[in-house]
């Protein structure tokens, strides 16, 4: 219980880490609740390493073209991650709406080219190995006031447009056939849908880096659809489970003295767990229940 007033003290040395962290917990399962249902989970494994290779862009440019590389770098990441992350999903859209094919096959050949692009980016010797990893791994624990206050504003604009186009956003992903039929422009929604994945994600990373910011864009989605609650709850009960998943993963990484990233996944894969293991129980519940009544019903 001391661990817990602690971290929720005004006076307490992270307390941006843990704001940052509830933040990215709140808006990514949201705008990954969209994706899952649209069956972009395949998406979801590459826009992280899109965005950490924006990020390494940003980095190198600014280390090549000026000689100041100690201030922070956090906005510069921020603008280069994504552009690349919203650009890259804008012409991936183009492609699939032109009816070119192979979208997975692309969607790989991106990985692995962002991948190798991050790695060769940052060789050079004028880069400091320390900064550039604290950025694609997420600087969550290193954010200063100013990028707290940049993130809180990116974030509370991408919540303001999900909130006010939720309708449009989530029958374009779940319905397209019925949102053509009410005369949606699909493509137009399409292109609003992808530019919030890309600012997202790529906030998401320089947070939380991209393992976690995949994390958080999966598990609580998964979790909040298998409660079996309607489709326009899920995206609210998902967005609470990645709170839940940020503040108990914060809090038991400081108990435990583990890295907040990695604690934050395991606990959402046992929070997952846990809803599997209780659906199976009483379904099998119900079976049971039902072989039991059926001799006596034929008797």
């Amino acid at each position: 219980m001391s661990e817990l007033f602690d971290i929720l003290s005004p006076s307490y040395v992270l307390r941006n880490a843990l704001y940052g962290s509830v933040m990215a917990g709140m808006i990514l399962p949201l705008v990954g609740s969209l994706m899952y249902v649209r069956r972009m989970v395949f998406l979801g494994v590459m826009l992280p390493a899109i965005s950490a290779a924006g990020i390494a862009m940003a980095i190198f440019w600014h280390a090549t073209f000026h000689l100041d590389t100690q201030h922070s770098d956090f906005a510069l990441a921020l603008m280069g991650s994504t552009v690349l992350t919203t650009g890259t999903l804008l012409i991936l859209a183009y492609l699939e709406r032109h009816g070119h094919v192979g979208v997975d096959g692309r969607i790989g050949v991106l990985y692995v080219l962002s991948g190798a692009a991050t790695v060769l980016l940052l060789a050079s010797d004028r880069i400091p190995e320390a900064g550039a990893l604290s950025l694609l791994q997420g600087q969550i624990i290193a954010i200063s006031d100013s990028d707290l206050l940049l993130l809180t504003v990116c974030l509370s604009v991408i919540l303001c447009i999900l909130w006010l186009f939720r309708k449009e956003l989530l029958m374009v992903s779940v319905d397209r056939d019925l949102a053509i039929s009410l005369g949606k422009r699909v493509w137009v929604w399409d292109m609003v849908l992808y530019g919030i994945v890309g600012c997202t994600v790529s906030l998401g990373v320089l947070i939380v880096g991209p393992l976690v910011t995949f994390g958080f864009l999966l598990l609580p989605a998964m979790i909040a659809l298998r409660m079996n609650v309607g489709i326009w709850v899920a995206p609210l009960i998902a967005a609470a489970v990645g709170i839940a998943m940020a503040f108990g993963g914060f809090l038991a990484s400081y108990s435990l003295d583990w890295p907040t990233g990695p604690t934050d996944i395991v606990l959402g894969c046992v929070m997952l767990g846990g809803v599997s293991l209780s659906q199976w129980t009483v379904q099998k519940l119900k079976k049971g229940k039902h072989s039991v009544t059926e001799p006596s019903i034929s008797s």
